[in-house]
């Protein structure tokens, strides 16, 4: 039968499916939720309102989660996506776990949201190829909530649009061709157990505390709700065990919901190595809002001292000051800054001197402050930005390196290492601080106009376009508090004016 629903009904399937499964579907799914429901109400026989009643209830079915797994959840994927990953999984993380197991042998693997299991049997292959098994007891387990794509797992038989990016060599000894498909090899099949499983519902029989050393989790944190998110981050991190290793879709990051990990970055790939618990530390990092300074004017005398002020500019993260997103205070340029409140009062005079670029004050005021306080991460962000715009290096490095002491996922102290490691000609250092910046932070304009900058200067035209096109696409919508404090004493307008002008010189560029 054909159903209709209003705006309730859908709502009510939308908060159903986050509480039980953790997915969340924005106001563009709900023609494609609708039909959902329409479809499972009817298999189930129950008017709209009685099924969701029952989804939302305690005593709902496991087996009808399943079928909205099977019909919620996509899983396209194939063997070696993403390489980069799993060359350092190959060259670095499973040599390294094996030395640190020399003794009782014994490596587990976790591939969670395994879908088709392509992923799972990647990492089967490489401890296979690597002489691990069968010197190791390795166990690989693959958990998802589609039943669909966990039986196409078990059944090892693959198209060869899976195996695109799989190297020939590696197909020839691993696969057998039956027909138009390619069936892996059985000693790799029974490498890797497959389980249906609902991440966000995982307790400790799931997910046993300190149990893996190596967890793939890619592509589908952005999936949750973010409280589900950050419970199934804490269940991962559980079950890993000191020194092991999380590996993320390349659009996810543990910024703002982990402080349980350091950052790893080697074959041109990010991924995160568990600390030991003791590390672990949870800093809250909040300023109030600036307000943001008056264009310098379009008349282009201001490109010239913005290339120098850049070096010197300061930097922080999304979280201080919690501005509002939809208002831009290049309209209002003499709003007043919010009150701090809490423990960080005392850096309410220090942020209103920097805002009236009055640093050599704001950096004496921060030099007063008693230890406790000038060592919290608010207090060390504020004072490696000004100490940035002085030009002092050193003490700028050392405090942005007490910084990243406590929380590695810091992209505004990276941003600042970046500026400081240019001017001390070490441009190679500084490409990968502001790389590390633009992966902790992928909205953040500035790491992608400094890119774009230094290459400019090394004559690396197609660097410096794609770096400074990113960084025009940014800039118009980044938040304008933000920007006072990126840009070196310049607004919005003038930034955008810069770039546009940079690539206009670099399109007629041989």
């Amino acid at each position: 039968m054909s159903q209709a629903f209003g705006t309730p009904e859908l709502q009510l399937f939308q908060t159903a499916i986050a509480r039980r499964l953790g997915l969340r579907f924005d106001d563009g799914k709900l023609t494609f939720l609708a039909e959902v429901l329409a479809e499972r109400s009817d298999a189930r026989r129950l008017e709209p309102l009685a099924y969701l009643e029952a989804l939302v209830g305690e005593g709902e079915a496991d087996p009808e989660l399943s079928e909205l797994g099977r019909r919620l959840t996509v899983g396209e994927t194939y063997f070696f996506r993403h390489s980069e990953q799993f060359d350092a999984v190959r060259e670095l993380v499973l040599p390294e776990r094996a030395a640190a197991r020399a003794t009782s042998r014994r490596l587990r693997l976790l591939s969670a949201g395994c879908a088709s299991g392509e992923e799972a049997y990647t990492l089967a292959i490489l401890a296979r190829e690597g002489g691990l098994l069968p010197a190791f007891d390795v166990g690989i387990q693959g958990l998802d909530v589609n039943p669909d794509s966990l039986a196409k797992a078990r059944a090892g038989l693959y198209s060869s649009w899976s195996l695109r990016e799989t190297p020939i060599e590696i197909r020839e000894r691993w696969f057998t061709a039956e027909s138009r498909n390619f069936r892996l090899a059985r000693p790799l099949r029974d490498a890797v157990s497959f389980s249906e499983q609902n991440l966000v519902e995982a307790g400790t029989a799931v997910l046993p505390p300190e149990t893996y050393d190596v967890i793939f989790c890619r592509n589908v944190l952005m999936y949750f709700t973010p409280e589900h998110m950050a419970s199934i981050v804490e269940r991962l991190t559980r079950a890993l065990v000191p020194g092991g290793f999380l590996f993320l879709g390349h659009a996810e990051t543990l910024r703002g919901v982990s402080h349980a990990f350091h950052l790893r970055h080697t074959h041109d790939t990010f991924y995160y190595q568990r600390k030991d618990p003791l590390e672990a530390s949870e800093p809250v990092v909040s300023f109030p809002t600036p307000r943001d300074e008056p264009d310098p004017g379009e008349n282009g005398e201001w490109v010239g001292p913005w290339l120098a002020a850049v070096e010197r500019s300061s930097d922080r993260i999304r979280a201080l000051g919690h501005a509002d997103n939809d208002t831009d205070t290049d309209a209002r340029p003499q709003a007043r800054p919010r009150p701090a409140t809490g423990s960080q009062k005392y850096l309410k005079e220090p942020m209103q001197l920097l805002q009236n670029e009055r640093f050599t004050e704001a950096l004496a005021l921060m030099h007063q402050l008693p230890e406790a306080q000038s060592s919290e991460p608010t207090a060390l962000l504020l004072q490696a930005a000004l100490l940035t715009h002085q030009g002092e290096l050193g003490p700028a490095e050392l405090a942005c390196q007490r910084l990243l002491e406590i929380d590695e996922l810091n992209a505004g102290a990276h941003y600042l290492l970046a500026l400081c490691r240019e001017r001390r000609d070490d441009p190679t250092a500084a490409a990968e601080h502001d790389l590390t910046a633009i992966y902790l932070d992928s909205g953040f304009a500035m790491p992608h106009l400094h890119l774009g900058l230094m290459a400019r200067r090394r004559r690396d035209v197609e660097v410096a376009r794609r770096e400074l096109a990113q960084a025009l696409w940014l800039l118009e919508r980044e938040d304008a508090s933000r920007l006072l404090l990126f840009g070196g004493g310049f607004a919005r307008n003038a930034l955008l004016a810069l770039c546009r002008s940079e690539l206009e010189r670099l399109r007629s560029s041989p």
